[in-house]
């Protein structure tokens, strides 16, 4: 192909997590790379044990198991990478949503999406600095793929009123459509019913790869699929906000629990998003998250950073909760020991409970075993007896479009496919933006991983396809570290 058409660059559009993963992979296998954001900066809305993982993957909504498999099985490497490489803190294990195991990884402090992202962005951005091997254009939108054939041969992209060429092979990274809100755009086609909802979505995400990719015959897949995330974050001052910050699972996963307008609890905390948001359809609103002081203690940035942006409350005891809620604070305190005993008795006996639970066994929790998706793991519980003088960090909390499963489909190498089920030589997809990854749920964490094993696979694949036989039109030497190029 580099003997074809002047390729010696791999164009990545996108500067989010998996655009970013991408790039970085491209020059650290000798490679040349142009990074385009239609942004006026990078960051996109990531800012914002194998076996039995795959087992939880496929349960939690995934239908295509080599994919699933790529996932999982380059997990623990490519999270190796991002902390050899990038000096990262990711040191911290959790249980989200879905998950049979703790195996989501984060920092002592703040978001991982942003923490990861920015790492990335600033060796690019060096790198770039220091070398040839790397360009990032913002303010870059690219509208147009350019074919010769049936091969995609680069990109047309708009700039300051101009319209300018770029060749080399494409990795498609800008992200999914979960902010395209128009009367003609994917949500309305696929999702109609969800157009009503806020997102948790950067305005950037209108769909552009999906729709430059569908323009010269590829495949998609799973559009219809649209996650509806249960932590939507209201803002008392402005609670019709179309944007809301996300509540990260993390909260739930540390022991915040979730309660109706009444003080009462109604489901799994630690199911699947579409359970939990389904669930909180049936029940009565406002909702809220809370998290006693050990589960507070446990994220405190996380929680005095959304008490900051006023989205959160902290309020010194349960009695001044209860009073805010409008319910009794005897009610708060049953419904706090009626988790605590069900805790108890499943660290007891865990086999015994009266209730289905997810993803298997049998729970004791009655408020979520009803739903027959009942509780199994317990974190940093409290009895009824603490409430009263309990401190609690809590947020209200609403439905939100969050995440596209669907996308271009794609091989386990990137690589995207026609409508006859043929690869589009020199078209590739990671992200958001790929489809088919994780059917028709995602689980909590899956996405930033995904971003970097599938940019990851994608750089690589690229970088084969423009270096040809034997390498022969690798433009540099490959360096022995990364962060060697930036000195």
């Amino acid at each position: 192909m580099a003997a074809v058409f002047p390729a010696n660059q791999v164009i990545v559009v996108g500067g989010g997590l998996a655009g970013m993963s991408a790039a970085n992979t491209v020059v650290e296998n000798g490679g040349r790379t142009l990074l385009l954001d239609k942004s006026s900066f990078c960051g996109g809305n990531s800012t914002k044990a194998t076996k039995i993982f795959i087992a939880d993957t496929l349960k939690g909504g995934a239908k295509k198991p080599e994919l699933a498999k790529v996932l999982c099985a380059n997990s623990a490497a490519d999270v190796d990478w991002l902390v050899d490489k990038f000096d990262l803190d990711l040191s911290l294990l959790a249980r989200l949503g879905g998950h049979s195991q703790p195996r989501t990884h984060r920092g002592k402090e703040r978001f991982p999406g942003m923490t990861i992202t920015y790492a990335l962005i600033q060796m690019l951005e060096k790198v770039a600095e220091k070398t040839n091997r790397a360009r990032i254009i913002t303010k870059a939108e690219v509208f147009k793929l350019v074919l010769n054939g049936r091969s995609v041969v680069g990109c047309e992209y708009r700039k300051a009123g101009k319209v300018i060429k770029e060749f080399g092979p494409m990795v498609l990274a800008s992200g999914g459509f979960g902010a395209d809100f128009g009367s003609d755009s994917l949500l309305a086609t696929y999702r109609p019913d969800l157009l009503h909802l806020p997102t948790t979505n950067g305005e950037h995400c209108t769909g552009d790869a999906i729709k430059m990719g569908e323009a010269i015959g590829a495949a998609t897949i799973d559009l219809e699929w649209v996650q509806v995330h249960p932590t939507g974050l209201v803002k008392p001052d402005d609670p019709d906000a179309k944007v809301k910050f996300l509540a990260a699972e993390a909260l739930r996963g540390v022991g915040g629990i979730v309660l109706d307008a009444n003080g009462q609890r109604f489901c799994n905390e630690l199911g699947r998003r579409d359970y939990v948001t389904g669930e909180m359809w049936k029940n009565k609103p406002p909702f809220r998250l809370c998290l006693n002081r050990a589960a507070a203690d446990e994220i405190i940035w996380h929680a005095k950073h959304y008490t900051g942006r006023g989205v959160m409350k902290f309020y010194p005891s349960g009695e001044d909760l209860a009073k805010d809620m409008g319910v009794p604070l005897q009610t708060l305190v049953d419904t706090h020991q009626k988790h605590y005993e069900a805790a108890k008795k499943q660290e007891k006996d865990p086999d015994g409970g009266s209730f289905p639970a997810y993803p298997s066994g049998k729970t004791w929790d009655e408020p979520s075993g009803k739903t027959g998706s009942g509780k199994k793991f317990f974190h940093n519980i409290i009895d009824g007896s603490k409430v009263a003088t309990e401190p609690f960090y809590v947020a209200i909390i609403t439905p939100v479009i969050h995440y596209c499963m669907g996308g271009l489909e794609c091989t386990v190498d990137a690589e995207c496919f026609d409508k006859s089920g043929k690869v589009i030589p020199g078209l590739y997809v990671a992200g958001e933006a790929a489809g088919g990854i994780h059917g028709n749920n995602r689980l909590g964490g899956n996405s930033l991983l995904d971003c970097v094993v599938f940019g990851r696979v994608a750089g690589k694949a690229a970088c084969k396809l423009t270096f040809g036989k034997d390498e022969k039109f690798k433009p540099c030497p490959t360096p022995g570290e990364i962060k060697e190029l930036t000195k």
